[in-house]
């Protein structure tokens, strides 16, 4: 059994839009790729469809960046996701759109 959400040490408005969404434990991938990314570890994930490969990196990145506390500089990026398909281009938009709810991003 996976340890839960909490376990991860996640911000708490994090750990709330994950609640709100109704996630109470991380996947196989999310449970072992958050910890690595959160240590700043290059990371190479395979899980099936729906495996919530998207948010194992989500989460962590947007972790990061309510951690840095700063404001992005005018028409400067502070985070950059290169996705292979404008599907799953759009796909993950949506799920940093929904993970973003309740943090001053």
């Amino acid at each position: 059994m996976t340890a839960p959400f909490e376990a991860l040490d996640l911000a708490v408005p994090i750990l709330k839009t994950i609640e709100k969404q109704g996630y109470t434990e991380p996947t196989p991938i999310q449970a072992e790729a958050i910890p690595l990314l959160l240590e700043n570890k290059d990371l190479m994930g395979i899980a099936q469809t729906g495996g919530g490969k998207t948010a194992a990196f989500t989460i962590p990145l947007l972790e990061k960046l309510v951690a840095d506390n700063m404001r992005p500089s005018p028409r400067k990026p502070r985070a950059v996701i290169l996705a292979p398909t404008r599907e799953l281009a759009n796909q993950i938009s949506e799920t940093v759109k929904i993970f973003c709810r309740g943090l001053r991003l």
